[in-house]
């Protein structure tokens, strides 16, 4: 287990070098404090994580949401989004934010940047000590996982930095509760005046007796998956047509990437050669050319560099613009 030194140690590293700016299933393990009434609290203990090579208690996410216009087909669908993990993660470049990293450099582009730039949050795993949530049904492991947003995680971090703090807030011993806080802030929730405990608590009897019974998370696991090659060649090809304004195509993408509550298109034969069954012929009838998804319709001249892209604008367009005015 890490100690305080060296997490105050790594977090400091962190700052130094930084430049600015498929998923497991769930087990009903997630406490969702964002469900708190306004005013309410929430008072849970941090737990470390089970990879002790991990020299934090949290493993951060980060994903990217690509907005489509409904799904393919479905005339009823409404817009959905699809999360896909970003690749800068797990340590490597990804190619969506190598395309919306120029953007910033145009005012014009900035609010689409914003909309397609990685989404960051946190997840930490511990006891949930006040609960002013009425849940219809807790799982038996008592140790709950925490998505923690970056509001959150500021005050968190910051407090590890505090020379004041003088134990690890983990510790089963002299550990420290974190209090969640709900306000509002105009239309938003707000949780800026949540807070570390000021008074030392040990874990109970029940507690240690729950971490020798479940074991702890190791919280890599409740990553993303990291894409392969062609997994990423797909999140392209989805991030172009998201910035096109088209609509989620499930037979093209839903193998790998979906929005949440989507079933998964295997493209069962079955119902690939129902059409043909259903015609009496001697000899069957040859195949209807399938369409052309990759193919784009007659190209237009396109916009001059001082017109602002609509927020559907083609992602070709956006990008030969931007070139064009870096060089």
């Amino acid at each position: 287990m890490a100690s305080l030194a060296d997490i105050r140690a790594r977090l400091a590293a962190q700052e130094n070098k930084s430049t600015g700016n498929n998923y497991p299933q769930s087990d009903g393990a997630i406490y969702p404090h964002w469900k708190m009434d306004e005013g309410a609290l929430a008072s849970m203990r941090f737990l470390p994580d089970a990879d002790t090579g991990n020299s934090f208690f949290w493993i951060e996410r980060q994903v990217i949401k690509l907005p489509f216009n409904g799904v393919k087909g479905d005339i009823n669908s409404k817009q959905v989004t699809v999360q896909v993990p970003c690749v800068e993660m797990f340590g490597e470049n990804c190619p969506v934010l190598a395309e919306v990293r120029p953007w910033y450099k145009d005012e014009t582009l900035k609010e689409m940047a914003n909309k397609y730039w990685k989404k960051r949050s946190y997840l930490f795993q511990g006891f949930v000590r006040q609960n002013p949530i009425g849940e219809d049904e807790t799982p038996a492991n008592p140790i709950r996982r925490f998505v923690i947003s970056p509001q959150i995680f500021t005050l968190i971090k910051a407090s590890l930095m505090d020379p004041e703090m003088e134990e690890l807030p983990t510790d089963y011993v002299r550990g420290l509760d974190f209090n969640i806080k709900k306000t509002t802030k105009g239309q938003y929730a707000d949780y800026s005046t949540s807070n570390w405990s000021r008074k030392e608590s040990a874990l109970t009897e029940v507690e240690q007796a729950a971490i020798e019974a479940n074991g702890l998370f190791n919280l890599a696991d409740f990553l993303p998956k990291k894409p392969d090659e062609t997994a990423i060649k797909v999140m392209q090809e989805m991030f172009e047509a998201s910035v096109d304004g088209e609509a989620f195509d499930a037979d093209r993408w839903g193998q790998y990437f979906r929005p949440a509550g989507m079933q998964q298109r295997t493209g069962d034969p079955l119902k690939a050669s129902a059409p043909a069954a259903t015609t009496p012929a001697p000899t069957p009838a040859p195949a209807a050319p399938a369409p052309v998804a990759e193919a784009a319709p007659a190209a237009t001249p396109a916009p001059t560099a001082e017109a602002a892209p609509a927020d559907g604008g083609n992602a070709q367009d956006i990008l030969a613009m931007i070139r064009s005015r870096q060089s």
